[in-house]
């Protein structure tokens, strides 16, 4: 059965300010309920939309069946 993946860069001000157990659980719930399933979280400097270098953040891969 063939899968499909999708990453989602998470900052700060992504999901409205300092990132939050609370607000990394409704991005979590968002995708399930669209039939994704978490595969990894990995922490990373994530690309800034202006200037040069990035600012902390996370990569969260999910996996569903396709």
């Amino acid at each position: 059965m063939p899968y499909e993946y999708k990453v989602v860069e998470v900052r700060e001000k992504m999901i409205g300010g300092k990132m939050s157990g609370e607000k990394l659980e409704e991005l979590l719930n968002e995708h399930g309920r669209e039939g994704w399933k978490l595969k990894s979280i990995t922490a990373a400097e994530v690309k800034g939309r202006v200037g040069p270098g990035g600012v902390e953040g996370l990569l969260v891969t999910f996996e569903r069946s396709s």
